[in-house]
């Protein structure tokens, strides 16, 4: 009975209150609602026959009264101009447009008409005849960027929502039926499986937990082919010998979960990639309690988990030709009577120990469960772990990169150049053989906490005792990347759910990395 108001309330919240605008394509912009148009310059303005030659004398003359720069990001709106309630223009840049700048300039577009009470076109008839994908990454950028969190706003029943602010986002664009089948193979289910994470993320604690985390993640593969979810409970993980995550739980009364997501596609090697997540669906810090100032935003400390899963979403939606496994490793780290103290000794699933010097340190102790177990169970290709980790990781990087740490040159390059092209990008820190001993505890293998600097280094070592040295692994450290303050064009203030992105692409295109001992001191 005790969660019953928590699952009352997560009941009623399973799908958004607002969703972003559905996409559509069509060959021809309709004369009514807000237009938008892509330029990179007055030559582009130009070219767009699809226009009266009136409108374009206008909006020309607009965009030189306003000194109008053309720069990707930039943006003017125009109203009272031919039969659109709005008329956008949106800067492309003189650059070449790759796929993370078209979801830019979609999510820039969304942002730019979300109240306009109508429809939406967007032409791209011009970028679609230069580059290839062109629309499908324009629509996925719109569904992002049109993206918002409000499902627990008070709706007044006596000022509904204005229907048409629901009206489609549609692409102009010289083949739109063959644009639309490739949107909803490829693009849709990566919007989707993005909308899905940061949905989870922004949930309060109270309502997702590591039950609920299981429960939503099943409910978002229902009917899709090729998974199987395995839910490991506190006995099992007992059996397993998971004394690292257990002693994570052990403060709360919403015992801890693994969960294993894991999708097989037609023709997939056996090895499988495994992507593994923090899953701190709240983080008090535990007996080292956090000061109360922020401490709200802890509800966002299962963020890797929630992205790992969301990439296995994405990946098996579309059936791609993938072997990928997803593992949440999900807790409540709180100060109650049963919680672990500072000077525990803990086992983990591969029989190492680990000396508790901080509860604050709780992440690399329920990935350390989740990746040997993983290694040991799958013989993975390679293993990617994923975490809000550390505040250190912040103050060296800031908001615009994650923390990449590997002992593989390869598999680290794998992952930057997925960053690269998806806009979700990575800064590799190193790995230094002195973190070895900067950790080594008196009376176990390791401690969880070194003293000082460098925080992200030791967090990332930690979790690296944990694989065996010969296995690729690679440690993203998003503490700086979950949770945006402000908006973005295809990221809205709030969750970002960094990583979908990233490791979608990384999946897609991975090389086997040669197993061998790379550096890090271990």
């Amino acid at each position: 009975m005790r969660y019953l108001a928590a699952i009352a309330l997560m009941a009623s919240a399973l799908t958004p209150a607002v969703a972003a605008r559905p996409i559509a394509f069509a060959d021809s912009a309709p004369q009514t609602g807000a237009l938008v148009l892509p330029l990179s310059s007055a030559e582009d303005l130009a070219a767009q026959t699809g226009l009266h030659e009136a409108v374009r004398g206008v909006v020309g003359a607009a965009l030189r009264s306003a000194d109008f720069d053309y720069e990707a990001g930039s943006s003017l709106t125009l109203r009272g101009i031919g039969p659109w309630s709005q008329l956008v223009i949106v800067g492309t840049g003189d650059e070449a447009l790759d796929a993370a700048a078209l979801q830019d300039i979609g999510g820039k577009a969304a942002a730019e008409t979300a109240q306009n009470d109508g429809p939406v076109t967007l032409v791209a008839t011009h970028l679609a005849r230069s580059i290839d994908n062109a629309a499908v990454q324009l629509g996925v950028g719109a569904r992002l960027g049109g993206y918002s969190f409000d499902r627990y706003k008070y709706a007044d029943p006596k000022d509904p929502r204005p229907a048409g602010l629901d009206a489609p986002f549609t692409i102009v664009t010289g083949d739109a039926a063959a644009a639309e089948t490739r949107f909803r193979r490829e693009g849709q289910p990566l919007a989707e499986a993005v909308t899905f994470t940061r949905d989870l993320i922004s949930e309060p604690a109270n309502v997702v937990y590591p039950e609920s985390f299981v429960a939503r993640t099943q409910e978002a593969f229902q009917g899709v082919g090729g998974v199987t979810i395995e839910v490991l409970d506190v006995p099992a993980m007992e059996r397993l010998g998971m004394g690292s995550i257990l002693s994570v739980g052990r403060g709360s009364a919403r015992p801890p979960r693994m969960m294993i997501v894991e999708y097989k596609g037609s023709g997939a090697p056996a090895n499988p990639i495994v992507l593994a997540g923090k899953g701190i669906t709240f983080d008090s810090g535990g007996i080292s309690l956090k000061p109360g100032s922020g401490m709200w935003e802890m509800k966002t400390d299962m963020s890797g988990a929630a992205a790992v899963v969301g990439t296995v979403l994405s990946l098996a939606k579309r059936q791609a030709p993938v072997h990928v496994v997803a593992i949440a490793a999900l807790a409540e780290n709180m100060p109650g009577g049963g919680a672990t103290r500072p000077g525990d000794v803990v086992k983990a699933n591969n029989g190492k120990t680990i000396e508790i010097i901080n509860t604050d340190a709780e992440g690399r102790l329920v990935l350390a469960d989740a990746v040997a177990y993983a290694d040991k169970r799958y013989d993975p290709a390679a293993i990617v772990d994923v975490a809000t980790l550390t505040g250190a990781v912040v103050r060296a990087l800031g908001s615009e990169y994650a923390g990449l740490f590997s002992r593989h040159d390869n598999l680290a390059d794998q992952l930057a150049a997925a960053g690269q092209t998806t806009g979700e990008e990575l800064w590799r820190l190193p790995l230094h053989p002195s973190y070895s001993r900067d950790v080594k505890s008196d009376i176990a293998d390791i401690k969880n906490s070194g003293e000082g600097a460098p925080g992200a280094g030791y967090g990332a070592h930690f979790i690296g005792f944990f694989v065996e040295p010969e296995t690729p692994w690679a440690h993203i450290d998003i503490a700086g990347t979950a949770w945006n303050d402000a908006d973005e064009p295809t990221v809205p203030a709030g969750a970002a759910a960094y990583g979908v992105r990233l490791l979608d692409r990384f999946v897609q295109d991975f090389q086997p990395v040669p197993r061998g001992k790379g550096q890090g001191g271990y």
